[in-house]
């Protein structure tokens, strides 16, 4: 893995996640943006060897929905977000919590 996708530190405050990469750089991924992305088979889908995407049935989006209770890393590759709506099931690799990152910075 590049020094562009290791984690240092993360902690949530307030609305956003603040993640510290090993290249210096640091971020803020809004609470709202990391939800709408999340990675889960419920939420992205699955696609199967057709290039069919299957997801699960879409859940209404509360105020809770875009609280983070806890987060979990997983292994030294992920996060994972535990909402307040209970949600449990979305694991956010680096890469993809980087792209965010970055995608976050773009829209300011």
């Amino acid at each position: 893995m590049s020094n562009k996708t290791t984690l240092l530190s993360f902690e949530t405050v307030n609305n956003f996640l603040l993640l510290k990469w090993e290249d210096s750089y640091e971020s803020a991924i809004d609470l709202k943006l990391l939800r709408t992305y999340c990675p889960c088979a419920n939420c992205a889908g699955e696609t199967d060897v057709f290039g069919n995407i299957y997801k699960g049935t879409s859940q209404k989006m509360l105020p809770k929905s875009f609280e983070i209770t806890g987060l979990q890393p997983v292994g030294y590759y992920a996060l994972r977000p535990f909402w307040g709506d209970g949600h449990t099931t979305g694991i956010y690799s680096f890469e993809m919590l980087r792209k965010l990152s970055e995608k976050s910075n773009d829209e300011e």
